[in-house]
């Protein structure tokens, strides 16, 4: 599709007083305001009219606040199952896949639902931004903006922990426009945020800015619309596996717009979330129906993310107690949290290829294990329309079809506790950042 796109009409509006206001600039969150809440996007379209599959995920473009169309995208793809539904004994088993599975039109190069959050965000940026894009992630999400803002020429940073390099491949070279940095070996994802935090500090960067971008939880929204516009009603209950529940939390404001819609039904679909065991913050501030999260000793975080298979599910700081954030989603549905372990989750990815004939990535297994747990357990009616989030797949029969890939190497190892002006001057040996970011 042509770049050139009739921006979509919307305005932000605060969860907390009420007023709303133009998206000028890079907005992340309401300025003069004492208590911190996400934004939300108020669309002038309250009606969603999908467009065709040539438009990619900008077919639900209605709903997503994007200032242009970017090359390359595709939707999530919605559809009944039989076999794993069957094996379940559900009647209404809807999954909705994120991925590379050509022969249900899921083309998304990178195997991630992560490709929504960056199409998405990347469309948000005005043309006329000449400023660096800085996103931390634990593998799945840089992966995500690296292909599209180099398929875009879009400058970016990046910020991955060194023992989660091994996510950053590609099936083609990448644009110079992408620069990455790592904090070094034995650091985690809240070590990467913190860097990436540092490198916001220096004039030319700006932060992607995660759950408090709506771009972000909008463009995570999609599935939901998927799911909506292909079974035609709201499902009645939702399975994701979370890191830090910004899909979650994006999943149930879809709900209330679809609400307003008024053609999907007027329920709210109950949040059915997981963790991977050892490491389940969340799972466990829930269980107490607590609004903050217990205090974590570092180390031991740490040392339980590398338990874990599913590590894009390690965020130790998501948005969970914050006005608009996780608890509430939580709260409003009534949902329900679980945490399984790798060998669950194994067995969950098994059986689901084995039936559906497709590879799921760790964290979309985790989100199966907890279905099928919830299946034994009785929790899920046999009748109830069911979401099955599937956020990655493909990516074993990208990868045998595609032969040789290319890996993305930091420009730099350095350790979180730099100082400003210490990564500022060793950015500015970096020639992508050099012409990008500082000058």
């Amino acid at each position: 599709m042509n770049q050139l796109y009739l921006p979509t009409q919307y305005h932000l509006a605060s969860l907390v007083t009420g007023d709303s206001f133009k998206d000028e600039g890079w907005i992340l969150e309401a300025s003069g305001e004492e208590k911190p809440s996400l934004l939300s996007s108020v669309y002038d379209k309250v009606q969603l009219e999908v467009k065709d599959d040539r438009y990619g995920i900008y077919k639900f473009g209605d709903w997503l606040p994007i200032h242009r169309i970017l090359e390359g995208s595709s939707a999530p793809v919605t559809y009944q199952s039989k076999k794993l539904g069957a094996r379940l004994g559900l009647k209404n088993l809807y999954i909705t896949f994120s991925g590379y599975w050509p022969e249900r039109g899921a083309l998304m190069r990178t195997c991630s639902f992560k490709e929504t959050e960056a199409y998405s965000v990347c469309a948000r940026l005005r043309p006329e931004q000449d400023q660096t894009l800085v996103v931390a992630s634990a593998g799945n999400t840089a992966r995500a903006f690296a292909r599209v803002c180099s398929d875009n020429h879009i400058p970016l940073l990046l910020s991955v922990p060194s023992d989660t390099l091994s996510a950053l491949w590609f099936d083609s070279p990448l644009d110079d426009c992408v620069t990455l940095i790592s904090p070094p070996p034995g650091c985690d994802y809240y070590d990467a945020i913190h860097l990436s935090t540092l490198v916001c500090q220096i004039d030319g960067f700006i932060p992607e800015g995660g759950a408090k971008n709506i771009a972000r939880r909008d463009g995570m929204a999609t599935t939901v619309l998927s799911a909506a516009t292909a079974i035609g009603r709201i499902p009645d209950l939702y399975f994701q596996a979370i890191g830090s529940g910004t899909g979650a939390i994006a999943a149930w404001e879809a709900n209330r717009r679809l609400i307003a819609d008024g053609r999907f039904g007027s329920h709210k679909m109950k949040l059915y979330l997981s963790q991977n065991y050892p490491f389940h913050p969340i799972v466990d501030a829930w269980k107490a129906r607590s609004r903050d999260l217990f205090p974590q000793d570092d180390q031991q975080a740490r040392e339980q993310v590398m338990e874990i298979d599913a590590k894009v599910l390690s965020n130790r700081k998501p948005p969970y107690g914050i006005t608009g954030g996780l608890f509430d989603a939580m709260v409003d549905t009534d949902g329900e949290m679980v945490f399984m372990t790798n060998k669950e989750a194994a067995e969950a990815a098994r059986l689901f290829e084995e039936e559906e004939g497709i590879d799921i990535h760790p964290a979309a297994a985790v989100a199966t294990a907890s279905l099928i747990q919830a299946v034994q357990n009785k929790i899920v009616s046999p009748d109830a329309v069911v979401m099955l989030n599937i956020t990655g797949g493909g990516e074993k029969r990208l990868k045998r079809e595609k032969g040789e890939l290319t890996y993305l190497k930091p420009s730099l190892v350095i350790s979180p506790d730099v100082t400003i002006r210490e990564l500022e001057e060793k950015l500015h040996f970096i020639p992508s950042t050099r012409v990008f970011g500082t000058t």
